[in-house]
């Protein structure tokens, strides 16, 4: 079960970053749930975001899986508080095809200073969700910086 939210307004502020996110934006990503300690994004498949042999791309995967891990820790964090990735790593452990990849990010443990983070990528097709990716990112939180907030 995730910790309780530090803000009451921590879905407003996810939707406001969300939107200026440009590489979002490219890659047609969508947020798909916030709650406390998680947040999913998704993407549909698309040839512009695909690699040689036709899978998404992992650039893609972990673009999704890094902003969701980020969101979901943002989520926990009490206002006038951002969050930067300081680290992550990402297993591919299987081709990304489907009719849409899902990015499920969730808090691990959060701290005043560092919260770490995974996040589930599935590609989704015919109802079905299979695991293609495992990302744990490790987040800062920090305070003060111009733009990072609104």
């Amino acid at each position: 079960m995730a910790a309780a939210p530090e803000s009451t307004d921590y879905e407003t502020r996810i939707r406001s970053s969300f939107a200026k996110q440009g590489l979002m934006r490219t890659l047609g990503a969508t947020l798909v749930n916030i709650a406390p300690g998680v947040v999913e994004i998704a993407i549909l498949s698309d040839p512009a975001i695909s690699q040689q042999h036709g899978f998404i791309h992992a650039g893609a995967l972990s673009a999704i899986a890094d902003t969701a891990a980020g969101y979901a820790a943002l989520s926990l964090m009490p206002a006038g508080k951002g969050v930067l990735t300081t680290e992550f790593k990402i297993n591919l452990v299987s081709p990304a095809m489907g009719d849409r990849i899902l990015a499920r990010g969730r808090v691990v443990k959060a701290g005043r200073t560092l919260t770490l983070t995974q996040t589930d990528v599935f590609a989704e097709s015919g109802g079905q969700q299979k695991l293609v990716a495992l990302l744990t990112a490790t987040m800062m939180t920090i305070e003060g910086r111009e733009g990072i907030l609104d």
